[in-house]
C-alpha cells in the first residue's frame, strides 16, 4: 500500500484526513504528532489510541519541546517578538519545527506522501508545504481539506457518518496548544466584531487574589522562578501553569496572512506575554541605547520571516547570531505581580543595571558633569538646528 505520513494533532481536521485517506483513497496511514509543548502523557496516549481507531496503521509522538525552545523560542524572547504588538507567534513558530520533524520521519520510514489538515485560506499550508518542498522535494503533499474546500461542519458530518466519535461541541473550535501559547479559532474569529466566549479558552480564571513572583534571567534566557532554577523550557511550562490560572495573556490577533488576506485568531499565552514583557524591561536596564535601537528592527524582521515560513533562509541564522550576542549582559531578576486577567512589572535587580546612581539620578542630580558641561553640550547639540533655521529663516 502507499504510505502516507499525516501531521496528526487529533483534532477535527487531521482526524478527517486520517479517515478519508485510509477509507476512500486506500493509503496506509502513519499518524505523527510532534509535541512542541502543552501535551501530557495521557493526552498523547489518547491521541494515539484515537488515530488507530480512525484507521491509522501506526502512531508516533515525537518529543520536540527542547528542540522547539532551542531553535526558535529563545530567539523570540531575545527579540521580544510580538506580531502587530500583540501576538507572540505561538502557532506559526511551532509549525516550522513540526514540519521539519514530520518530513524527517517520512524519510525514515520511506513514505512518498505527506498529508496535513490545512485549509486553502490560512498560513499553515504555506509553512508546511515550504518546509516539505525545500527538504524533500520528491515527497508528494496531500491536503484533502484544502483540495475539497471543506467546511468544519462538512468534516463533522463525514466523521459522524463513518462512526467516528469525538467531542463535537469542542470540535467547533480549532485549538492548537504548545509551549509558546494556545491559539483558538472558531466562527467568531471569522467575523470582525464577535468575541470568543469564555468557554472557548482552554484556561479559566481560578486565582483571583494577587500573587508576586520573580523571574530569573541569565544571558537573556528565563532560567528560574523565585530563585528555583531549571531548564528554560521547564520554567516556561511552570510559569504557564501559575499564570494561566489568572486567565492572563488572552487576546485576539488581527494581521495580514501570507496569502494576502486579513486573518483573525484568538489566543492565550500567559507565560509568553509575561516573559517577553519582563525580558524587555530587563533589556531596557542592561543594554545600550544603540543595542536597543538596532535590536528592534532586526527582531521585527526575524519574527516576520518566521511568520511567513522563511525559517530555512540563511538570513535567519544571521539574525539569530546578532540576537544571541546581544544577550550577554541581560542578567538579573524581574519582579512581577499577577492579577486576574492582567499583570504588572514592578521592577528589576541586576548587576548590569545601567541605571547606576553613581553617575546621577534622572531629573534630580548629576555626579559626573558640571552645570557648565551641560550647557556646553546642549549648545553644541543645537548647532544643526541653528544652522538650518538660519539658512531657511525666510521660508
Amino acid at each position: 500500500m502507499k504510505k502516507v505520513v499525516i501531521a496528526y494533532s487529533g483534532g477535527l481536521d487531521t482526524s478527517y484526513c486520517a479517515k478519508y485517506l485510509s477509507k476512500e483513497e486506500g493509503f496506509e496511514v502513519h499518524a505523527v504528532s510532534v509535541n512542541t509543548g502543552g501535551f501530557s502523557d495521557q493526552e498523547i496516549e489518547k491521541i494515539g489510541s484515537n488515530a488507530k481507531k480512525i484507521g491509522a496503521e501506526s502512531y508516533v509522538n515525537i518529543d520536540a519541546v527542547s528542540s522547539f525552545y532551542q531553535k526558535v523560542v529563545k530567539y523570540l524572547i531575545f527579540g521580544n517578538v510580538l506580531k502587530n504588538n500583540s501576538y507572540p507567534l505561538s502557532v506559526s513558530a511551532e509549525r516550522i519545527i513540526q514540519a521539519i520533524e514530520i518530513v524527517n520521519y517520512a524519510k525514515k520510514i520511506g513514505a512518498k506522501y505527506i498529508a496535513h489538515g490545512s485549509t486553502g485560506a490560512g498560513n499553515d499550508q504555506v509553512r508546511f508545504d515550504m518546509i516539505f518542498q525545500i527538504i524533500a522535494p520528491e515527497v508528494k503533499i496531500i491536503t484533502p481539506i484544502r483540495d475539497k474546500e471543506l467546511s468544519r461542519q462538512e468534516e463533522i458530518d463525514y466523521l459522524k457518518s463513518n462512526g467516528v466519535d469525538m467531542n463535537w461541541e469542542k470540535a467547533k473550535y480549532s485549538v492548537n496548544k504548545g509551549l509558546w501559547g494556545t491559539s483558538v479559532g472558531g466562527a467568531e474569529t471569522l467575523t470582525s466584531h464577535e468575541a470568543l466566549p469564555e468557554e472557548a479558552y482552554p484556561s479559566q480564571l481560578i486565582e483571583k487574589d494577587p500573587k508576586k513572583i520573580s523571574l530569573n534571567f541569565k544571558k537573556g534566557e528565563l532560567v528560574g522562578i523565585n530563585g528555583e532554577m531549571d531548564s528554560s523550557e521547564k520554567v516556561i511550562e511552570k510559569l504557564e501553569n501559575i499564570a494561566s490560572k489568572f486567565a492572563i495573556g488572552r487576546d485576539i490577533h488581527v494581521g495580514d496572512t501570507i496569502i494576502g488576506i486579513k486573518g483573525r485568531v484568538g489566543f492565550e499565552a500567559a507565560a509568553a506575554i509575561i516573559i517577553i514583557k519582563a525580558h524587555h524591561l530587563l533589556e531596557k536596564h542592561t543594554l545600550s541605547k544603540w543595542q536597543l535601537q538596532h535590536k528592534d528592527y532586526i527582531a521585527n524582521w526575524y519574527g516576520t520571516h518566521l511568520h511567513e515560513g522563511q525559517y530555512l533562509d540563511p538570513v535567519m541564522r544571521d539574525f539569530e547570531a546578532f540576537l544571541q550576542q546581544s544577550q550577554d549582559k541581560v542578567n538579573g531578576e524581574v519582579y512581577v505581580s499577577l492579577h486576574a486577567y492582567r499583570f504588572t512589572l514592578d521592577g528589576i535587580k541586576s548587576n548590569s543595571d545601567l541605571m547606576n546612581s553613581s553617575f546621577g539620578n534622572y531629573g534630580e542630580e548629576n555626579k559626573a558633569w558640571t552645570a557648565e558641561d551641560a550647557k556646553g553640550f546642549i549648545k553644541i547639540l543645537s548647532n544643526s538646528g541653528k544652522i538650518y533655521n538660519h539658512v531657511n529663516k525666510e521660508q
